[in-house]
């Protein structure tokens, strides 16, 4: 079986815990947990010329993430994020702004790698900036023109998102993954009315759309996918929670993976869900 060649488009920056900085950013948390389960990924983004920059260089190269599309820039620091844990290990997070993954530039040389590549990861943080935003969608564009499958995850941090962005974001891509916490917000920006169950609001999206399928993550009650003729749940997968950083990055992983692979619906549910169950159980987003 050919091995899946996927690109990452987005943040790179660390979370400052209370006790530690950790590696971190959606995107590359996705580019290292896929890496880690067996694709071959590159990411598209920006660190600064500083210390942060190069371990996060260092730490994405040890989990075999190609860091050749990473642009380093001089004048600008790597991105860094406070995250704060309430008792249950839920994070809230305070991002700090003016941050080399705001500078993500276009780059022609990268267009053929990103239209050759099996399938494109992005999310919404990553294109809180004009520059990063505008150059992230031309990618996207590209991507779109040749037919490769985009899936987009909502991250929606406050301010920095707006209906405009989550409409444009989802009309770019071919598979969404969100979060019952993100669901009214998505269903508010396409005027989707919040009434019936959820798998209904999603068939909704789908239709309105034109989208693949659409997987949305439930916390510890597990996962929902639907298609246009199809809903699939799983149930959670019970663990002992240290915290829950990275552990939607981890299921799309690994669910992206499973498309890819051409696992059945309610298998390919059931390994993501069990891949983020493990990742709650540590401290921090990912770990070899």
């Amino acid at each position: 079986m050919k091995t899946p060649g996927i690109i990452s488009l987005g943040e790179v920056l660390w979370d400052l815990f209370p006790d530690a900085a950790r590696f971190g950013g959606a995107p590359a948390n996705f580019a290292g947990h896929a890496a880690l389960l067996g694709a071959d990924v590159a990411i598209i983004s920006a660190v600064g010329d500083d210390d942060y920059g190069q371990k996060a260089i260092s730490i994405l190269r040890g989990f075999g993430v190609d860091i050749n599309l990473l642009q380093v820039t001089p004048n600008s620091r790597t991105g860094t994020v406070g995250v704060f844990l309430d008792r249950d290990g839920n994070a809230s997070y305070t991002i700090h702004e003016a941050s080399a993954w705001d500078r993500i530039e276009w780059n022609r040389d990268v267009e053929r790698r990103l239209t050759d590549a099996d399938a494109v990861y992005f999310g919404t943080l990553g294109q809180r900036s004009e520059l990063s935003r505008n150059t992230i969608r031309r990618y996207l564009r590209a991507a779109q023109e040749a037919g490769v499958p985009r899936i987009v995850d909502i991250n929606l941090r406050p301010p920095f998102y707006d209906k405009a962005m989550i409409c444009e974001s989802i009309r770019l891509a071919s598979i969404l993954k969100l979060s019952d916490d993100e669901l009214v917000a998505v269903c508010d920006a396409f005027e989707i009315p919040v009434v019936g169950p959820p798998g209904a609001l999603l068939r909704r999206l789908i239709d309105k759309q034109k989208l693949d399928l659409v997987v949305m993550t439930r916390g510890a009650e597990g996962a929902l996918l639907v298609t246009p003729d199809e809903l699939v749940e799983q149930p959670g997968i019970p663990t002992l929670v240290c915290d829950t950083v990275g552990a939607g990055d981890s299921f799309t992983a690994a669910f992206l993976l499973g498309v890819l692979r051409g696992e059945s619906h309610q298998s390919n549910l059931l390994n993501a869900c069990s891949v983020a169950a493990a990742v709650c159980a540590h401290s921090g987003a990912i770990q070899r």
